[in-house]
């Protein structure tokens, strides 16, 4: 086994035993930073003319999003949960806009709208946590 499988095994086991140990509210963190991440992967597929994997990160995003959006407990939330239900659409039919026109700047509108939810989501006080 070379250093590069070794590595890559040690960060699965690594993501694995997080998701094993994490609250629902760190859960859901880890799949706003995963979003994150493969928005920005994405961009950097843009800028490297690289379009498969740049379809595959943007996919990913969409998924992420989606499993976001499929988490929202819409009778508790309320309408919360249904303002939140409508800009995760609005964030995955964006991406794949972006993905159509190869185009840098809605992957930044996306990131930066996924960034803003997340602000909230962490500063959410520690009551509300569980």
């Amino acid at each position: 086994m070379n250093a590069v499988s070794a590595m890559k095994q040690y960060q699965q086991v690594s993501v694995h035993s997080g998701i094993m140990d994490a609250s629902p509210h760190r859960l859901i963190q880890m799949l706003m930073e995963g979003a994150l991440e493969r928005i920005a992967s994405a961009k950097g597929n843009m800028a490297n003319n690289n379009i498969a994997t740049k379809g595959e990160n943007i996919g990913k995003a969409i998924g992420i999003i989606d499993g976001l959006q499929a988490s929202l407990n819409k009778e508790a939330g309320g309408a919360l949960a249904e303002n939140l239900s409508n800009l995760y659409d609005y964030m995955s039919r964006r991406l794949v806009v972006a993905n159509l026109r190869n185009d840098e700047s809605i992957l930044d509108e996306v990131a930066k709208l996924m960034v803003e939810i997340k602000m909230g989501w962490d500063g959410m006080p520690d009551t509300f946590k569980n």
